[in-house]
């Protein structure tokens, strides 16, 4: 999944895709390079990032969604986006997924969270009249956790009730452990280390830890454009623990990377 950022305060390349244009010719480049498929979003989701409106956002993603869609009318794209409205109108205009880094859960409280029965979610309903595939993204308002690896397993676990009640089937879904999300550096590390306790819930996974500061941390400090490495080690591990699509802002170089870690993984069921 290669990643395109149609906003100006993202953490790696915000303002970098001012333009239809300049998203079509970035698509053009990751595809050429192999992408599979193409994220895009209008709202950064870094930490402390301000928060835009469905309009703003809708404003961002749309032209460059139109234009993609006339480029590349096969490929498969997903909206980035925890909002119903900008889901529903963007799928509506082209995109194939919803990629949501709240799981269906944005706007929840504790409280609500933990309740015998769950409240509607608007996200959740909307995917499933939209009948298209959901990526649901561990997050949470605070992070703090009772008991980390239960905790994280119960949010998706709900994630995943939210959606099937709301009537999204099952092979809609996919999952994201959410690495940098809700999660201190630590914690990053322990969900990737043990990615394997996700993938056995039953569902695809998507691991998306392109550039993100743990990386930089457990690297000296190295800035956003200097996580490569980082990356790809992250990326190979995943690949190992049976994440069935990674997520990424350069696609040549992690290529290589990937494609010998599914030959690994292949063993003697590897073909050329």
């Amino acid at each position: 999944m290669g990643v395109l950022n149609a906003t100006p305060d993202s953490f790696s390349d915000g303002g970098q895709l001012p333009t239809p244009q300049a998203v079509v010719d970035r698509a053009r480049t990751l595809l050429e390079e192999g992408a599979d498929v193409l994220d895009l979003g209008g709202e950064s989701t870094r930490p402390n990032a301000a928060p835009v409106t469905a309009a703003v956002e809708l404003m961002r993603v749309l032209p460059a969604l139109a234009a993609l869609r006339k480029s590349f009318p096969d490929t498969p794209i997903s909206i980035d986006t925890y909002k119903a409205e900008v889901a529903k109108v963007a799928v509506r205009a082209g995109a194939d997924i919803v990629n949501d880094v709240w799981g269906c859960a944005y706007g929840l409280g504790k409280k609500q969270r933990r309740a015998a029965k769950l409240p509607p979610s608007p996200m959740a309903e909307t995917v499933a009249k939209l009948r298209c595939p959901v990526i649901l993204m561990h997050n949470r308002p605070e992070p703090k956790y009772a008991d980390f690896w239960k905790d994280v397993l119960d949010d998706l676990e709900m994630s995943v009730t939210l959606a099937r009640n709301a009537g999204v089937k099952k092979n809609q879904i996919w999952l994201d452990p959410g690495f940098g999300f809700a999660k201190d550096a630590a914690q990053n590390l322990e969900v990737l280390k043990n990615l394997g306790r996700i993938v056995e819930l039953g569902f695809p996974v998507l691991l998306g830890t392109s550039r993100k500061s743990t990386i930089g941390r457990v690297l000296g400090d190295a800035p956003a454009g200097e996580r490569l490495e980082g990356t790809a080690a992250t990326l190979v591990w995943g690949i190992q623990q049976g994440c069935a699509m990674v997520r990424g802002h350069e696609v040549a170089p992690l290529r290589k990377f990937i494609r010998m870690a599914d030959a690994v993984k292949a063993g003697n069921k590897w073909q050329s």
